[in-house]
């Protein structure tokens, strides 16, 4: 018997439905704020907040946890509000109803974009991310308390997957990369991409339910694409700024509200965080999609999107720019404050 948190949407429907048509999997119990489509699983509505969980936990031999809030547009102290609290929550209750597995999903962006990462980095490398980029505060924050539950809790074993540059209905600083006019690369930065599909993600998961895999696991494609490949595939070009215009111009623009990616951010498009995927390997786990073919679903994706430094534009605004020609970053900059200079004349 497996529970799902946030089944109702994304990734959690998505496995929601595998493990419903599993023939390994007695009984699929799908918890979320709304009712889902899969109609095999049965229902509870409420929010993962809820101390009242454990009652619906009970009997479960596994938990998987995907109930968390990585929208890029949400209030960040109410995000972490939510991810931590339900969390805590989750594991906790878990033990209560004695439940002997969690899963946890969480990413590949702790372990950090460094320059002197190795590529790729072992699944047992330290976690040297910090809370600068969007989110990842909070998904430290889970692995965290993913580490302490055990100890809290005997008996309750914790499982982590860490996916890559996630890719199939999602929306994240990465993949709005790819929705800017030119691609922004730092000076003397050396970047490299590793992508997973969602179908991959949910493959994974699957494995860590029927306890295939275990411990700390990453996913995502064989290899990596460098930056050149990149530009190559896409057909777009790049724009390179030194290093100190383009982080300061996402600083400024991330402090006075206009865009909801930090500068932090920048740093997974500069450095290396490619990953071994050797424990799913091992247990017999092999991707469905590479590299190169989850870069074309992602750029089929985001076609017809304007993205200027995190932020989303209008078609007006798009248009504007492009026939500016000038830096992705200085444009956000000039064209999104003159924006709030008028608006605030108005006022």
């Amino acid at each position: 018997m497996v529970a799902v948190t946030g089944a109702a949407s994304g990734i959690g429907a998505l496995l929601t439905r595998r493990l419903a048509e599993s023939e390994q999997i007695k009984k699929v119990v799908a918890i979320d704020e709304r009712r889902g489509e899969a109609a095999e699983a049965q229902w509870h509505i409420l929010d993962v907040r809820d101390p009242a969980i454990a009652e619906k936990l009970r009997g479960a031999d596994v938990v998987v946890h995907l109930a968390l809030d990585l929208d890029l547009e949400t209030d960040p102290a109410a995000r972490t509000a939510y991810n931590v609290r339900g969390t805590q929550t989750v594991l906790t209750a878990a033990a209560a109803a004695g439940v002997h597995r969690v899963v946890l999903c969480t990413s590949a962006m702790v372990y950090g974009a460094l320059p002197d990462n190795d590529i790729p980095l072992s699944e047992d490398a330290e976690l040297r991310a910090t809370a600068e980029a969007a989110g990842v505060g909070d998904l430290l924050e889970i692995e965290r308390l993913g580490r302490r539950a055990p100890r809290a809790h005997p008996g309750l074993n914790v499982t982590v997957v860490r996916p890559a540059v996630l890719v199939g209905g999602t929306d994240t600083a990465l993949t709005r990369y790819f929705e800017s006019p030119r691609l922004l690369v730092v000076a003397g930065s050396r970047p490299t991409w590793q992508f997973c599909h969602v179908e991959d993600l949910v493959s994974a998961l699957e494995y860590a339910v029927l306890e295939k895999v275990e411990g700390e696991i990453a996913v995502g494609c064989d290899g990596w694409l460098e930056q050149e490949e990149i530009e190559e595939l896409s057909g777009i070009r790049r724009m390179e700024l030194p290093s100190a215009v383009a982080l300061g111009a996402a600083a400024r623009l991330h402090r006075i509200g206009l865009t909801p990616s930090p500068a932090g951010d920048l740093a997974y498009t500069m450095h290396p965080w490619v990953v071994s995927v050797s424990r799913l390997h091992e247990a017999g786990w092999r991707p469905q999609w590479t590299n190169e073919e989850v870069l074309a679903e992602l750029l089929e994706e985001v076609a017809g999107r304007h993205t200027v430094a995190g932020r989303r534009l209008g078609r007006k605004d798009a248009t504007a720019a492009g026939a500016a020609g000038a830096t992705v970053a200085l444009l956000g900059t000039a064209a999104l404050v003159r924006r709030v200079r008028k608006a605030r004349g108005r006022m």
